[in-house]
């Protein structure tokens, strides 16, 4: 039985064509999902970190507010900072949720002790007045791991 060396060639030619043709398909398919994924980490990435400073700004006004009142004469006010929370609720980690309800709770806590006298010689527990510190720190960890 002799095979013709022609059709062999021919064979092999297509046969490595198709191979070539598949592989260059599954290469790009695969780069595609790739590049796809990184954009919505980073799009997730970017999402969490505006939703962060939202809530750092409108905690440290919520807290001067806090600190200058006696207690919460506009219970609207704080509603910004509420619907913020809801949104750290959906895109945060568990302990960045965590810190931020302490922040909160720590505000609504302020509104009702009596005001602080600065004219005097300041606190010197310096944690009294750092209520974001714990917040910020989790809001690190969950964006840079």
């Amino acid at each position: 039985m002799s095979i013709n060396l022609a059709y062999l060639s021919a064979a092999s030619a297509l046969l490595g064509s198709a191979a070539g043709g598949v592989t260059s398909v599954v290469s790009t398919w695969l780069g595609r999902r790739h590049q796809e994924r990184s954009l919505r980490l980073s799009q997730e990435w970017a999402r969490r970190e505006r939703i962060f400073s939202v809530f750092i700004d409108q905690a440290s006004q919520m807290f001067a507010q806090a600190l200058s009142q006696t207690h919460l004469e506009d219970p609207a006010s704080i509603v910004p900072l509420y619907a913020t929370m809801g949104k750290l609720r959906l895109f945060a980690s568990e302990r960045t949720i965590a810190a931020a309800q302490e922040v909160m709770d720590r505000i609504i806590e302020i509104h009702y002790l009596p005001s602080p006298d600065f004219k005097s010689r300041p606190s010197q527990n310096k944690q009294e007045f750092d209520l974001l510190r714990d917040f910020t720190e989790a809001c690190r960890l969950e964006l840079h791991g």
